[in-house]
């Protein structure tokens, strides 16, 4: 096909050391130990080896508990990730060149696929932060008490502390790096992260993604066929909802609107952390009361989340010096930094979101209420 390296596309990958001329079409291998910098062999083990902790997660709850919520948002996060990625990679190949053109590139990984577009590690981030916050969720009971709906919306919320830690670090780390020149999508944005991606991205899809397995999937064990399609629908029917919030900003989009979209997209973002911050206070308090969920948060809830969150600090802390020594929103090197007071906030609400589910989890241990 055509289309695989326009002059923006070209334009983008030479700012982060590569070329996308003479690409592999279906997938490329090359040396951990030779990519841009360090950082990235080691963000391809977290999350790729975190995908797989929540696969084998996902298909214990499904074999031996009888749930297959875990096994089918796993895998819905893989069909969303095939309906959502080709047509941001590659508008030309959709007609979308006029619409939304070339938002943004991926630098290149340990295994890349379609030209070098998608690295491995992107096809397991969706799985393995899915699985991260659906879990931190289900461990504080929020499905259990508050049903599917404020479960979900959590949920978005979990995604949105987690994403936007990994979400604001990787443009300063060039793991990835945005069209600048695409205003239309990539503005408003928030330091060099687009405020569309934030909220669209990072809680809309997978709220809602979320709130379609547990619904479609939810209401007993089911046999192998009826989740799988049940699944696909899931997956396929996420962009949807991405669309529906899309809508209110894009109704301005604009020159000279910007600031207007930058209003309606705060006020969106602000709802995500107003309904998540209520529900996880809500689930501590109902914990302080001896209204603990009747399992204890399994294995992969009680290690992932926490070294998720910690490996992205050291990455952070390994980032700082050139986060502080750079001028206008660049690094000395030409690395575009992200927001580290949003970076920052959301860490302090992950680390929260942790220190809840360990609560709870010694709560059951001890077989007491929390706050005895």
């Amino acid at each position: 096909m055509g289309n695989t390296c326009d002059p923006a596309a070209e334009r983008v990958a030479e700012q982060l050391g590569f070329s996308c001329h003479g690409a592999e079409p279906v997938v490329d291998f090359r040396d951990p130990f030779g990519l841009e910098n360090g950082t990235m062999p080691v963000l391809e083990l977290l999350i790729v080896g975190g995908a797989v902790f929540a696969l084998v997660h996902a298909w214990r709850r499904w074999r031996r508990d009888g749930d297959p919520v875990n096994i089918s948002l796993w895998s819905a996060s893989v069909v969303y990730l095939a309906v959502i990625e080709p047509p941001l990679y590659f508008p030309g190949w959709f007609g979308l060149e006029e619409h939304v053109g070339f938002i943004f590139s991926h630098n290149v990984f340990t295994v890349q696929f379609m030209y070098d577009r998608l690295p491995l590690y992107i096809v397991a981030f969706y799985p393995a932060l899915s699985q991260l916050a659906y879990e931190l969720v289900r461990a504080l009971g929020v499905f259990d008490r508050r049903g599917p709906l404020a479960g979900s919306v959590a949920v978005a919320f979990a995604c949105q502390v987690f994403y936007e830690v990994f979400d604001h670090l990787g443009p300063q780390l060039k793991w990835w790096a945005w069209n600048t020149g695409n205003q239309a999508i990539n503005e408003p944005a928030l330091a060099s992260v687009p405020m569309n991606s934030m909220l669209l991205f990072a809680s809309v899809s997978f709220g809602a993604m979320t709130y379609l397995v547990v619904r479609l999937v939810g209401n007993g064990p089911g046999r192998g066929p009826s989740i799988a399609w049940r699944t696909i629908v899931a997956g396929a029917a996420t962009p949807l909802a991405m669309i529906i919030a899309s809508a209110p900003s894009g109704a301005f989009r604009g020159e000279g609107q910007v600031g207007i979209q930058r209003a309606i997209l705060s006020v969106e973002l602000a709802a995500v952390w107003i309904a998540g911050l209520y529900l996880l206070v809500d689930a501590c308090r109902a914990a302080r009361a001896g209204k603990v969920p009747p399992a204890a948060p399994p294995l992969f809830t009680r290690v992932y989340p926490a070294v998720y969150l910690g490996v992205h600090v050291v990455l952070w802390l390994i980032a700082l010096p050139a986060y502080f020594a750079s001028t206008n929103g660049a690094t000395e090197e030409g690395a575009p930094i992200g927001s580290l007071w949003y970076a920052a906030l959301c860490t302090v609400a992950a680390a929260g979101l942790i220190a809840a589910v360990q609560r709870v989890s010694a709560a059951r241990t001890a077989g007491e209420p929390v706050g005895s």
